[in-house]
């Protein structure tokens, strides 16, 4: 299975953008799966649905949604192989723009917008400077210039990723980000690290603990249910 881990500065367009991935993925015959992670609510699963995608929906409540992410991966990756998936995407709530969600074997797609100043990509931390594409969006609505400058910004901070310059109400660069999700290497969760240790708060996951696997984990951590809290020994 191929996983796909979104993130991206809050109002950035990533369901937008996601909905017209979907619908490429499908036009190629793949069998998709999709989690959405948010913070207090949301109805972007609906919008996924309607695709006809099965989706996951998780709220992280007073958790990090990065934390929670990463400790629900297994049941995420359980829901996708339930539904003989080839693609999972996770699109993950931004929050702290100090998210850090990419594991080394997921494609890590940040989406982020091109409106919010010429700066931000020097101040939006590791989820921007360790994925492997970034999608740059609302780039109609500024300059050539200010496109230019916007993305020599993501350079700096990420000299190796591709940029896919994308719209999401027009679908623009959405068929070559497709493509990135389906050249996606295959995902081992037994095995499987984090590129980047995620925001520090009151779990294993704070002080720096990389792998993912949830016998590594103790402190606060919240299920994916929404029912059960976590505390280990």
């Amino acid at each position: 299975m191929n996983v796909i881990i979104v993130a991206g500065t809050p109002g950035a367009g990533k369901t937008a953008v996601l909905l017209h991935v979907l619908k490429h993925l499908k036009e190629q015959n793949k069998h998709i799966s999709a989690v959405k992670i948010d913070c207090l609510y949301t109805e972007d699963h609906l919008r996924f649905q309607k695709e006809g995608v099965p989706t996951l929906l998780g709220l992280s409540k007073d958790m990090c949604p990065d934390h929670f992410t990463i400790f629900n991966l297994g049941e995420m990756l359980e829901y996708a192989q339930g539904n003989n998936s080839d693609i999972l995407i996770v699109e993950t709530a931004g929050l702290c723009h100090r998210c850090a969600p990419y594991t080394i074997n997921s494609l890590g797609v940040c989406v982020i917008d091109a409106t919010t100043g010429p700066n931000t990509p020097l101040k939006v931390g590791p989820f921007l400077s360790t994925a492997n594409v970034v999608a740059i969006t609302k780039g109609d609505i500024i300059s050539q210039a200010e496109r230019e400058i916007f993305r020599e910004r993501v350079l700096e901070m990420n000299p190796g990723c591709r940029i896919i310059e994308t719209n999401g109400l027009t679908g623009k660069g959405t068929v070559e980000l497709a493509g990135c999700f389906s050249e996606a290497s295959d995902f081992s969760y037994e095995e499987e690290e984090l590129r980047h240790n995620a925001p520090f708060s009151i779990c294993t996951l704070c002080v720096g603990e990389t792998k993912i696997h949830k016998k590594n984990h103790r402190g606060v951590l919240r299920h994916i249910n929404g029912i059960q809290e976590y505390a280990g020994e």
